[in-house]
Formats: structure tokens, C-alpha cells, sequence
């Protein structure tokens, strides 16, 4: 196994089947051959389908076959096994829901890189954060009064508040509720399951 594709991630569900979190592709198989998770296989219909661990090794094999492209695969010592895109949890495990951590990284990937103010999207290096009410007028550093901003217009608004400066916001800025990784799809299978609406420094919520 190469380390590159122990670590590709994988969408975990809960038993109800909603997005729980993100884990590597190392953690995910070890769910399934202890048989905690079932190996989840999205087809492009929008069907779906759970295996076992040995049901999941089968279809492997008649994957290796027909479908190699869309997988990544592990050598086994008998043959060989796709690399799952989204496990589903049967019972419990470890894996508990991530905590969203209020960084700049998470703030743009809630915002999806777009300006609130103008709504256009930038690459990283092109935004920063803004604080909807001044920090200078009291605002706070928080899920609620802190969205991504292109330098134009946090230029333009200042340290006034969009009223103050004729502005308004693309979209109220809120906490989201699951984890950005979940949010920006890593895979085609995972829109089936999120409800899709990075700098990891934990950034001090004022």
C-alpha cells in the first residue's frame, strides 16, 4: 500500500446515513474489515449500494476489471482492492464528529472563496477576512461577523458597516454545521450525501 493512497479521503456516514466527517482511506478500511462500516458504491444513476468487507472485495475484482479509472486500488496478496470513496459507520467507532474550528482556512472554504460583498471568487491570495461590524465598533472575531472579502472591497468598506458603506452581504455569515472538508467535495459520490450549501491556525473568537 503507498502512503499517498492510505491517506485519500474518505466520507464516513453515520447510521442514518448523513455526512459524519472526513478520514484516510487507512482508518476507513480498517472500519470495514473489523466490520464497524459498510463500503458505500455510488453509481452514476445516482443508485446506491452497501457491501462488507468480502462483498466489497468482490466487486473489487469486477472493478479492476470494468471500471479501474474511477478508483484507486490496493494490492492484496490474492488480487486486488478499491480504495472506498464513502463508508457508512454500522456501529460505534472512535471516529467522533470533528469539531469546526473557527480558521481562516474553514471561514473561506464556508464562504467557497467568494467575495460576500461583490460575489465574485478569488483565488486565496486575492481575499482576506472582514469583520462585518468593526472591531473598532465593538465586532467581534466569531462565525456570525467575520466573512471572506476581496481586497477591493474591504478597501472600499473600511471601517464602516456595510449600510455605512452602501454594501450589502452576499449571504448572512453563520457557523456551518458540518466540516468544510465535508463541504468542498473531494469526490462526485459525496454530493449524493452533503448538504453542500484553510490555514488551520484556530483563530481567538472575540
Amino acid at each position: 500500500m503507498t502512503n499517498k493512497k492510505l491517506q485519500s479521503p474518505v466520507l464516513v456516514l453515520n447510521k442514518h446515513w448523513a455526512a459524519f466527517r472526513v478520514v484516510s482511506a487507512a482508518r476507513a478500511l480498517c472500519m470495514l474489515v473489523k466490520g464497524a462500516a459498510e463500503a458505500i458504491d455510488v453509481e452514476e444513476g445516482g443508485g446506491f449500494f452497501n457491501h462488507d468487507f468480502n462483498s466489497w472485495a468482490e466487486l473489487s475484482e469486477y472493478k479492476s476489471q470494468f471500471d479501474a479509472e474511477a478508483h484507486q486500488w490496493i494490492q492484496l496478496v490474492r488480487g486486488v482492492l478499491a480504495v472506498p470513496q464513502v463508508v457508512r459507520l454500522l456501529k460505534f467507532d472512535k471516529v467522533r464528529p470533528a469539531k469546526v474550528k473557527f480558521t481562516r482556512r474553514n471561514i473561506y472554504a464556508r464562504d467557497g472563496h467568494v467575495c460576500q460583498y461583490c460575489g465574485q471568487r478569488f483565488p486565496t491570495e486575492e481575499l482576506n477576512l472582514d469583520h462585518v461590524v468593526p472591531r473598532s465598533r465593538g465586532g467581534r472575531s466569531t462565525w456570525e461577523n467575520v466573512v471572506c472579502s476581496c481586497i477591493a472591497c474591504n478597501t472600499k468598506k473600511g471601517a464602516c458597516t456595510p449600510v455605512e458603506a452602501g454594501m450589502q452581504l452576499v449571504r448572512p455569515p453563520v457557523k456551518p454545521k458540518v466540516l468544510p472538508e465535508i463541504m468542498n467535495l473531494q469526490h462526485d459520490s459525496w454530493k449524493h450525501f452533503v448538504d453542500a450549501a484553510y490555514w488551520n491556525v484556530e483563530l481567538e473568537q472575540t
